[in-house]
């Protein structure tokens, strides 16, 4: 990829904006300087057009987790298999995650015909903040926090979930920076000295979205619907920001508590996306 491509990249990149079944994982970055800064840790691959007068399909990797992540690819009317293939054989054995939507058949196909598999799919939900918020009170005998020490946090995190994995390495410094960050929140639920869940949120200022980034209820407080507080607790805290107006949960296909907690609150459905995984030790 060079330079003079990004004006191209970015038209693919609006392309994929106007159809939610065109969504894979992409760069964010909306702007051609931007852009080009967003690409400069990815290996970029870039396809042509037959007359050869502009870019007509992308895929890249990056670094992520303990390989690579495939950006893409997007492009309309090209051989998709053919970039996967060009762009995978430079994984150099590491393993290579890709995300897309449930809906995009025809990245699906290149991914399956590629080499990698399907791990899980991950729906995600929404919901104005009023009707949330509205709903929420804390109970007597209970209190809000927005810090916990990094033990009482890591074994509710650890406790909560078999798959939330990738905090429990953190160090202190990284736990302290973590939630120091302006666009994070915590709001931790307390009975006493005993901490009964937590909800996290993400702030998206410019598109006004809160992500629920996660949601925890200690295992033995099941039951009792802290986990609907929680819910209507962090909606309310994402509300004191004046800009933000919705509030986004997720739920992997197997967190059946998760997305019945999501549908009883009145979150609707609005997209799901599939994670796959390319095994390093795969040929390219």
């Amino acid at each position: 990829m060079q330079s003079t491509d990004a004006a191209d990249l970015l038209a693919l990149l609006h392309w994929m904006d106007d159809a939610p079944e065109r969504e894979v994982f992409a760069p964010e970055a909306r702007d051609p300087n931007e852009l080009l800064l967003e690409c400069e840790d990815s290996r970029c691959l870039v396809m042509e057009d037959d007359a050869g007068d502009g870019v007509c399909a992308y895929c890249a990797l990056s670094p992520f987790r303990d390989g690579l992540i495939l950006e893409g690819p997007v492009g309309s009317g090209v051989n998709l298999r053919a970039l996967v293939d060009r762009a995978v054989q430079g994984a150099q054995g590491l393993p290579v995650y890709a995300f897309c939507a449930r809906d995009n058949h025809g990245v699906r196909d290149a991914l399956d015909t590629a080499g990698f598999a399907p791990m899980h799919t991950t729906d995600f939900y929404s919901s104005p903040l009023a009707p949330l918020a509205r709903r929420a009170s804390v109970p007597s005998g209970h209190h809000v926090r927005h810090r916990l020490p990094m033990a009482e946090y890591l074994a509710l995190y650890r406790a909560s979930e078999d798959t939330w994995a990738n905090r429990l390495d953190w160090t202190l410094g990284e736990y302290d920076a973590h939630f120091a960050r302006d666009d994070v929140r915590l709001i931790a639920l307390t009975r006493g000295t005993h901490v009964v869940g937590f909800a996290e949120l993400e702030f998206d200022h410019e598109s006004g979205r809160a992500d629920l980034t996660y949601l925890a209820v200690h295992p033995a407080e099941r039951g009792q619907r802290y986990g609907h507080l929680l819910l209507a607790l962090a909606a309310a805290d994402a509300q004191t920001h004046p800009e933000l107006r919705t509030l986004r949960a997720r739920a992997h296909d197997h967190m059946a508590p998760a997305r019945a907690l999501y549908t009883h609150a009145g979150l609707a459905h609005c997209r799901s996306v599939v994670t796959y995984l390319r095994d390093g030790d795969e040929e390219a």
